[in-house]
């Protein structure tokens, strides 16, 4: 989102700062490349000195550049803000909102948030993103999304995010199996079975290296499946086990059977996570309320 009060091509100087590329920031932006590569020579003139050095790889900052790119965020920022309380006078909420949800939590919130805010406030604008925990993370970071809900393992007491649910880890194996036939299963009976697990950097994986040596023992990743549908495919046809938490998948299909694991108990939690990389806005804070309040009744259903 562009602002109104600071001339747009500082916009697109740190878009192009921040990607290292022309040709990216117009795809980020859905720009023709030649409108950015003029505006950033229309800076460099006004400047009377290079932003950028160009690559064969795309563009770096100039030493100026970079003098330049931490001042002209702030102003951004500000800018971004004053904008906010301008649009914002009336105390409603106003504009857009960029909202990035994990797959797992389309289906039950993506239809109902959407109607609650047009119903609600019908000048925010949502804009949604599908994405893995992880690349929701670093678009947070990139300051691409506003908000989004992302996957924690572990204790989440210590951290400013928004719990929207919580559920221990279950071990999850076709009906009538042995490792699943009793209610709970300790953690280092998972030594040795064959595990359906999401690939690196997922949280899961990171979580079971880091209780491999805490714990001393060995996980066996024998298939490595990027969703839960697929985890649940491959364990219904005999490929292993996953380990899952019951957030959002239906646990009464009988082609299946589950175990708690316990000794100790893993809790996952589901968190609304901020970007520190924009500002808040009377929209960003409408949604995120609302996300608070509506969430863990919606994917606990």
């Amino acid at each position: 989102m562009q602002s109104s009060i600071l001339d747009p091509k500082w916009s697109l100087f740190i878009k192009v700062a921040k990607l290292g590329s022309l040709t990216q920031a117009a795809i980020a932006l859905d720009v023709p490349q030649s409108m950015i590569s003029r505006h950033i020579s229309q800076l460099e003139m006004q400047c009377g000195v290079r932003l950028f050095t160009r690559t064969g790889r795309g563009v770096t900052l100039t030493e100026f550049g970079c003098q330049l790119l931490p001042r002209v965020e702030a102003l951004a920022n500000e800018a971004d803000d004053l904008a906010d309380v301008i649009r914002t006078s009336g105390g409603i909420p106003v504009g857009e909102v960029m909202v990035g949800l994990l797959p797992s939590t389309v289906e039950p919130l993506a239809g109902k948030l959407f109607s609650l805010v047009r119903e609600q406030f019908p000048r925010v604008k949502l804009h949604f993103t599908e994405g893995t925990s992880s690349q929701l993370e670093e678009l947070l970071q990139e300051g691409r999304l506003d908000m989004a809900i992302l996957l924690r393992e572990g204790d989440v007491s210590t951290t400013e995010e928004s719990v929207l649910a919580q559920h221990s880890l279950m071990l999850v194996g076709r009906t009538r199996d042995h490792a699943t036939a009793q209610p709970t299963i300790a953690l280092e009976d998972l030594q040795g079975l064959p595990l359906v697990l999401p690939s690196r950097p997922h949280p899961l994986r990171v979580r079971l290296e880091k209780l491999s040596k805490t714990h001393n023992i060995h996980f066996d990743c024998a298939v490595e499946a990027d969703s839960i549908r697929l985890q649940w495919e491959i364990v219904a046809a005999g490929g292993g086990y996953a380990i899952l938490s019951g957030l959002f998948e239906r646990v009464d299909d009988p082609r299946f059977s589950f175990a708690k694991i316990v000794k100790p108990e893993l809790p996952r939690s589901v968190v609304l996570a901020n970007t520190l990389r924009r500002p808040h806005t009377l929209a960003t804070r409408a949604v995120q309320r609302l996300i608070e309040q509506e969430a863990p009744g919606l994917m606990l259903h």
